[in-house]
């Protein structure tokens, strides 16, 4: 790749750390911009910025010197019920890729690489597919911007807000109510996720073009909850719930402050979180998750 600057959007995350590291071992200059006090994840070659990019005038001053814009940005949870989504899925979505992609253009920085969901569609059942989905809507209508869009599934690794979730439900509750059992997953690993998207970046090949992330296997949800509760050694009585009583579960939980589940959550598993097979990154072999997730989670 060479000595180059990518913006990275959303890099203090999950998976922008991996995908710092990426960047960093190939030499790669990173801003990557936050809003929060910036994470102690350091290398020679990152710069934290403390910011707000949905502030008006800042992805324009963050462009002077960038090659390649990453944005990893994405929410799970809006409790704005409008249709087709509401305010803050359209507001992280769909309105800063707008923003990015018009600000790229003013600058004459053409390469974005951009991450969406599996199963992002218009006609989902969820608000987070759909907002998704309209975000890839405006990126494609973009002049001037060389795009890539990754669509993974659920991302584990160490440090993710998936299977260590239920680690820490395993480890209070003796008995686990679980809605949306049978919802299929194909887990991808963050650190497979991240060399892609980094990967893709000085691959021209791949402009323009849509992959799905995957991993070898797929779970249902509680097969995997089963392997989380294995894999801390705890003995656990899960009990998959039915559709009305998932739904009831899914509301009350939706009222925390930090929800774990919320009803268009459990819309989104309605569809298998499955990749079709027929867009998958080229020499993609992803790591199985029973090869990673023991030396996290035992």
């Amino acid at each position: 790749m060479g000595q180059k600057t990518v913006l990275l959007i959303g890099g203090s995350g999950f998976v922008g750390a991996s995908v710092i590291e990426c960047l960093a071992q190939r030499g790669v200059r990173v801003v990557a911009p936050t809003r929060r006090k910036p994470p102690r994840q350091a290398a020679p070659t990152l710069d934290w910025i403390e910011t707000d990019v949905n502030a008006d005038g800042v992805l324009a001053s963050l462009m002077p010197g960038v090659d390649a814009v990453i944005n990893l940005v994405g929410i799970l949870h809006d409790r704005d019920g409008s249709a087709p989504f509401g305010r803050r899925f359209r507001a992280a979505h769909v309105d800063l890729p707008r923003a990015i992609a018009a600000a790229m253009r003013v600058a004459g920085v053409r390469r974005l690489i951009h991450v969406s969901a599996l199963r992002a569609m218009d006609a989902a059942p969820s608000a987070y597919l759909r907002s998704k989905a309209a975000g890839e809507a405006v990126l494609r209508a973009a002049e001037g911007i060389d795009v890539t869009v990754f669509r993974p599934s659920v991302i584990f690794g160490a440090g993710d807000a998936f299977l260590n979730l239920f680690a820490q439900l395993l480890r209070v509750f003796p008995v686990l109510p679980l809605a949306g059992a049978s919802a299929r997953f194909q887990p991808v690993f963050v650190g497979d996720v991240a060399r892609v998207l980094v990967d893709a970046l000085d691959r021209p090949e791949t402009v323009g073009q849509v992959y799905e992330l995957g991993g070898p296997g797929v779970y249902t949800l509680g097969a995997l909850v089963e392997y989380v509760a294995a894999c801390r050694g705890v003995r656990r009585l899960i009990v998959p719930l039915p559709m009305p009583v998932a739904y009831l579960q899914a509301a009350l939980l939706g009222c925390l402050p930090q929800p774990p589940m919320t009803i268009d959550n459990l819309r989104s598993m309605t569809l298998d979180n499955v990749c079709d097979g027929r867009h998958d990154y080229p020499d993609w072999r992803p790591a199985a998750l029973e090869a990673v997730v023991p030396a996290y989670l035992s």
